[in-house]
């Protein structure tokens, strides 16, 4: 949607679900971590720790975002913790497809 114009906003960012196993989860952000630029880490990339800049680091490699179009799109979207003031009055909208009782198999791990 956000590639069709739509202003998305998410809220409460730290309740969301990854498939797979807290241990995998673990070592593969470690993983990302581990990777900078050799001659000056400070020159990138930055490994952001809050879980809303997690999700919004994830839906950018969903986006062209090196595309003037794609960049507009992630200008489109928030991502928040918790429920800021101008959005705890809104609406709120479900997205039924990523719900975890229809994504995922009950045997399966989830973090």
């Amino acid at each position: 949607e956000l590639l069709n114009g739509q202003q998305v906003v998410l809220v409460r960012s730290e309740d969301v679900n990854m498939s797979g196993s807290l241990y995998r989860a673990k070592l593969k952000y470690a993983n990302f971590k581990r990777k900078k630029t050799n001659s000056n880490p400070r020159h990138g990339p930055f490994h952001q720790r809050a879980p809303s800049k997690i999700l919004w680091r994830t839906i950018r490699g969903m986006v062209p975002h090196k595309t003037a179009r794609g960049a507009a799109a992630l200008d489109r979207l928030k991502c928040f913790e918790g429920i800021p003031h101008p959005f705890d009055r809104k609406k709120r909208m479900v997205i039924p497809a990523a719900l975890k009782v229809l994504r995922l198999r009950p045997e399966r791990k989830f973090c």
